[in-house]
């Protein structure tokens, strides 16, 4: 059963006839039912993977004793006996916890069973939290929890409260490849329709006739973030148990709701909140962007330097570096700015580490360059090292003059020998599980010696062609894992009342880009960018899949455009991208790229001619196209023919090509310059071209000049 405390009763209340109010209970999910940390959670619970060098699950035990929980439910699956000896040796099952706790060890498969065990246990004596294990938060649910209630005393057919974050279209820790939208009456904050749509596959959404009709007005809301927190009643639970096949919460159970609502009345709501952070850190990317904001002081009060746990002692210094007790600096050795490093670790001569999270105990060599990587507890890196963007867990060894490159995952114990390159986006174990076992059984895989060196130890991940969802939620994940090149500004959570000192240092050390122009503008200024940006290339793109004819896509960018007060460069880059995405839709279908091309730009050219036309318009929406295309599957076939294209078509110029090949922009990272570099051989000849009509023009000129002569 795992630990449980039990507290003794109150001295009494004043009366016994007053009813007392049922505390306030929570279960918290620590399975989510699937392989996104994969291969760290072959062998340790997600939730106890450490964020800025803390267990996740402390983030989120803490915020659910700052909301009034009072008893505590934990589901575990998978690692169960790691999660129950973590917390018999933790604050959270001592006399002064501030809440009961029991871990219910459940060999459930998803949420759903999760629901209907909790059901058939008949413990929830009221409205309950329903919760993931990977929440940091630091919202109040006084509010929520009210307006619940007070819309349950005259509906009873009010079954849940969603609590929902507003974050704008382009959050980091939103999942940019599925959209989630909302379809709210904003007068009762009923949800009456949720769909979850990727945005390639499917462009439009699939609301029911009835729910338009009936309905005065309705909120399309897909600027939410789903923290993964609901307010629950019992009844909830009797419809999980209702109902055998669902699975999940969103795409189950909130869906099977909405649908069953004409014959069962039963309604779910939403709580939409605009200020204070909440955020799941649920996949590779979120888990970055998280372990950004707590360092960033974003996700405040939370922050290494808060001492979560009783044996921390991070002081925060100078350039937002957090350091514990006990770390030696060699002396030539540099720590750059958003960095934490854990007791006892130790840098040698020369090493350079920034943007990084450093565990406790790490022995790091001399000359040992570390940018943008996460290192937990009791790694040893060796001398002339480079770790460019990865994560290396616990006692993991890395060998000398070793690179690994960005995207890497090693896992726990994996050896790397000396003078071994990791590959991008390679993810390394030595463990493997058992194929006759779903859950714990594992065994020692062999060493693979092309991937960890002479004297390594560990081999690649691979996994099954029936896990391809597992396999693109991975490489989705290792793609955006990058602490170096995310906007060190806020991820959209900052509150309104963020002082003018907090807004001055952000805006100082915010980096600057092509696509977001100066250090100065409002948060608010940059999500309207975000939004018109995300309006525009969807509305374009979907057009194009239509075939509209180019004219009347002009027309409606145009309008949109002036409802925004979008700036010219804005329309550039939303067309970019709209092309960029057809393209690659096109190549999905069974196209060759320049096929794809070819039926793309030649019969939209109005449509570009139209927001591009002078020497530096040209250069800029090369630029926005090349940018696009470095995280599209062959980018750089896309980029040739459409270059090509373009430049056949009168489009684009040589001067114009030339402008964008010498932008500093255009060469600023290893991608941007594989993505471009076929293209090389067009800029030349356009270049070529262009230098021999300015010398025909000379000639002319000077023949000219003698005639007059004459």
């Amino acid at each position: 059963m795992g630990p449980k405390v039990k507290k003794n009763a109150g001295k009494g209340s004043k009366t016994e006839d007053v009813e007392k109010e049922p505390p306030l209970q929570a279960v918290v999910h620590l399975d989510a039912f699937e392989d996104r940390f994969l291969p760290f959670t072959l062998e340790r619970p997600r939730c106890l993977l450490t964020l800025a060098n803390t267990p996740l699950i402390e983030y989120t035990l803490e915020w659910l004793a700052s909301v009034g929980v009072e008893e505590l439910y934990l589901y575990s699956g998978n690692h169960t006996e790691q999660v129950e000896d973590y917390l018999n040796s933790s604050r959270w099952t001592r006399d002064a916890s501030p809440f009961t706790l029991e871990l219910i060890h459940s060999p459930s498969t998803s949420i759903g069973d999760n629901m209907r065990n909790l059901d058939q246990k008949e413990i929830m004596k009221g409205d309950f939290l329903s919760v993931y294990g990977d929440i940091v938060a630091n919202i109040p649910l006084e509010a929520a929890i009210r307006s619940h209630k007070s819309r349950r005393e005259k509906n009873k057919s009010a079954i849940m409260t969603m609590i929902l974050r507003e974050a704008g279209d382009y959050h980091r820790t939103k999942d940019h490849h599925m959209r989630r939208c909302f379809v709210i009456d904003p007068a009762t904050d009923r949800c009456i329709h949720y769909e979850q749509v990727k945005p390639r596959h499917s462009p439009r959404l699939n609301i029911p006739e009835e729910v338009l009709k009936d309905h005065v007005e309705i909120d399309m809301r897909e600027d939410l973030l789903d923290c993964g927190i609901d307010i629950c009643t019992p009844d909830a639970l009797a419809q999980w148990s209702d109902s055998f096949d669902w699975k999940m919460p969103r795409k189950d159970f909130v869906h099977g709701v909405l649908q069953d609502y004409e014959t069962f009345g039963r309604t779910i709501h939403t709580y939409i909140i605009s200020d204070g952070y909440a955020a799941r850190a649920n996949t590779l990317k979120t888990y970055n962007a998280v372990s950004k904001d707590i360092i960033s002081r974003w996700a405040y009060p939370y922050g290494p330097d808060m001492n979560l746990m009783a044996d921390q002692s991070f002081q925060l210094q100078k350039g937002t570096v957090y350091k514990e007790d006990g770390v030696i600096l060699a002396r030539s050795s540099m720590v750059g700015k958003k960095s934490v490093l854990g007791k006892a670790t130790s840098i040698g001569e020369g090493s350079v580490v920034t943007n990084s999270v450093i565990g406790r105990r790490c022995v790091i060599g001399r000359r040992v360059r570390i940018d943008g990587a996460y290192i937990w507890d009791d790694v040893s890196i060796g001398d002339d090292t480079k770790i460019n963007t990865a994560i290396v867990a616990n006692e993991v060894s890395v060998g000398r003059k070793c690179e690994i490159k960005r995207g890497a995952l090693l896992s726990y114990g994996v050896h790397v020998g000396d003078g071994t390159t990791v590959k991008e986006d390679t993810r390394i174990t030595r463990t493997k599980r058992k194929r006759e076992h779903e859950n714990n059984e594992f065994s020692r895989g062999p060493t693979d010696n092309k991937i960890v060196g002479k004297g390594g130890e560990g081999f690649e991940l691979q996994l099954d062609e029936e896990e391809e969802e597992v396999v693109e939620a991975l490489r989705l994940g290792i793609q955006e894992l990058d602490l170096t090149l995310v906007d060190d500004d806020i991820s959209d959570l900052d509150s309104d009342e963020e002082t003018d000192t907090a807004y001055e240092q952000r805006s100082n050390s915010r980096t600057t880009s092509f696509t977001s122009n100066a250090s100065d503008e409002s948060g608010e200024t940059r999500r309207n960018k975000a939004d018109f940006h995300h309006e525009a290339s969807s509305s374009i793109f979907d057009a194009l899949q239509r075939e509209q004819d180019p004219d009347n896509i002009q027309l409606e960018l145009k309008a949109l455009r002036m409802t925004s007060n979008a700036e010219d460069s804005q329309v550039r880059r939303a067309v970019a991208v709209a092309f960029s995405k057809r393209i690659t839709n096109l190549i999905e279908s069974g196209k060759s790229p320049k096929e794809a091309v070819d039926s793309s730009i030649p019969a939209n050219q109005r449509l570009i001619t139209s927001c591009v036309k002078e020497t530096e318009e040209q250069a800029e929406f090369l630029l926005f196209l090349q940018t696009d295309l470095v995280h599209r599957p062959q980018g750089n076939k896309i980029l040739l023919f459409a270059v090509n294209v373009l430049a056949e078509n009168d489009m684009v110029d040589g001067e114009g090509l030339k402008v964008w090949w010498e932008d500093a922009r255009s060469s600023a990272s290893e991608e941007l310059e594989a993505v471009r570099k076929e293209t090389k051989q067009i800029v030349d000849i356009m270049a070529d071209e262009s230098d021999e009509d300015e010398d025909d023009e000379d000639e002319d000129d000077e023949d000219e000049d003698d005639e007059d002569e004459d």
